[in-house]
Order: C-alpha cells, then structure tokens, then sequence
C-alpha cells in the first residue's frame, strides 16, 4: 500500500510536532506549514492527499486556505482548531471543509477520521466510471477536480 501524504497546516509548533509524530507512527508521510500562504504553496508542490487545517493562522485564515483549495481541487481537510462553537463548525463545513475536530482532541481519534476520510475517497476512485488523472510529462490533468497543473503548479483556466 503507498504511504498517504497529510499537509498539516498549523501555527502552533507543539500541535504541529505532536500531530506529525502520531502521524509518521502510523506510518503517513508529513508535510508542515505554519502559515496559510506555506500551507498553500506545499498543497500545490506537493499535492497531498489529506490536509488537517487550522483555522487561525498567520496571514492567510484557514477559512480562506480552504476556500482557494476547494476552488480548484476536492482534496479532503479536516478543520483542527479551537474554535469549537457550533456554528464555527457549520461554517468550516459549508465553505468546504470534509470534517471538523474541536481542539484538544484525542490523536486516536483523529487517526480514525482521517482513515475513514482515504476509505471514502479508495472507494470513490474504485467505483466504475471514476476518472482517473491523465499524465504527459509535467502537465497533470485532474479529471475529477476539473484542474490542470505543469510541474505541481496550478494553472488558471
């Protein structure tokens, strides 16, 4: 089985330190950004497969981070934070969020969240009719998200 990646945008280094450690243990690969803007550049270098956002970070909101990745692409995040009111949740869920988890939180469960989350899009992709992306060298083209990059970076359409 291929190692899932998870973008773990987050400004707090202990959350941040602690969710990569419990992630690499159950052996995903991590990418961190402590800012909106990093947590950007790394979704589109890198192209991961699940992102855990805060929603208050550092210049760019999380709000926002997950407005411009919903855009353009429909990979699953999970909205972290201590904003745990209920409409702060309905909020993170209506802008495009897939899930939301009130901090603190209990890594376990987390784990399972994210787990549940790559189960649903395995069997989205399994299904007939799923399109797949199409590769020419460095031009990428995202059937189902409908987006076309060259060389990890995102072009406008």
């Amino acid at each position: 089985m291929a190692t899932h990646t998870v973008l773990i945008v987050e400004d707090d280094a202990a959350i941040a330190d602690s969710l990569a450690y419990h992630l690499g243990r159950a052996g995903y690969r991590t990418l961190q950004a402590a800012d909106g803007g990093t947590g950007l550049r790394l979704f589109r270098r890198e192209r991961p497969d699940i992102i855990i956002l805060d929603l208050m970070l550092p210049d760019i909101d999380g709000l926002e981070v997950c407005r411009t990745i919903k855009a353009h692409d429909n990979v699953p995040i999970i909205m972290l934070t201590a904003k745990g009111d209920p409409m702060d949740r309905i909020i993170g869920l209506e802008i495009g969020a897939d899930d939301y988890l009130p901090k603190p939180f209990e890594p376990r469960e987390l784990l399972a969240r994210i787990r549940a989350i790559l189960r649903r899009g395995s069997a989205e992709s399994a299904k007939p009719g799923a399109q797949k992306n199409l590769t020419f060298g460095s031009l990428e083209i995202d059937r189902n998200a409908r987006t076309v990059s060259v060389a990890g970076r995102l072009c406008e359409l």
